[in-house]
């Protein structure tokens, strides 16, 4: 299974032959915002198209090809090219969502691994409800940049509570963007930290799931 970062928390997974892509984005609505967003342009077709909720870093599904089927920002449970795929309610922010509205954490199988997407979580921590639906997961896109999400600490303390072996950072600070916190804290902080050198990992690798305890995965920014 490979996996292709495209910046934020956009992501592709294709087997060779289904594909699932997860919050894209559309880099041009944000010309004239005075935050930098400086990723290209997202080019994919998808089987299967996520979104975790309705911010425009998050739900370009303009720029997605192929007829995907879509899941989109709403609680439950769905059926899918690749199975269910289980959509957790959740938060924004830390006051109930008061302050950033509603984010939901995507949960399906793919390619023999359970796999989670925490989306733009901004809770304190992961409700035991919340925990119970997600249930056990392998693979872990966490955010790890805080300020409207959680930041290093409690993207690990998610993924302890899931027992992931895997965690892929994402929404955090590049080159490409100005704001958000950089990688640094969650780089000192996992206990093993894998470093690709392109956008693009194999997912494949026993490497990656053999060792002591949980992995940080970063693929290179694109």
């Amino acid at each position: 299974m490979q996996l292709q970062w495209y910046g934020q928390s956009a992501f592709r997974l294709t087997d060779g032959t289904t594909t699932v892509v997860i919050d894209p984005f559309d880099p041009t609505v944000f010309e004239g915002y005075p935050m930098r967003f400086a990723y290209p342009a997202f080019t994919a077709d998808a089987d299967l198209l996520l979104v975790t909720h309705e911010h425009a870093d998050h739900n370009g599904v303009e720029v997605v090809g192929g007829d995907p089927v879509v899941v989109r920002s709403t609680a439950g449970t769905f059926d899918s090219p690749v199975g269910p795929v289980v959509s957790v309610a959740s938060e924004h922010d830390a006051v109930a969502g008061t302050e950033r509205g509603a984010n939901t954490i995507l949960v399906f199988t793919f390619g023999g691994r359970r796999i989670a997407h925490l989306g733009d979580l901004g809770q304190s921590a992961l409700r035991p409800e919340q925990i119970a639906a997600i249930g056990p997961v392998d693979l872990l896109f966490a955010p790890v940049g805080g300020g409207p999400t959680v930041d290093a600490e409690g993207a690990l303390a998610a993924a302890a509570e899931l027992g992931a072996k895997v965690v892929v950072p994402m929404h955090y600070r590049t080159e490409r963007t100005d704001f958000l916190d950089p990688i640094d804290a969650f780089a000192e902080q996992a206990p093993t930290v894998v470093r690709a050198d392109r956008p693009v990992v194999d997912l494949d690798d026993d490497a990656l799931w053999t060792g002591d305890g949980l992995t940080g995965l970063v693929p290179a920014a694109p």
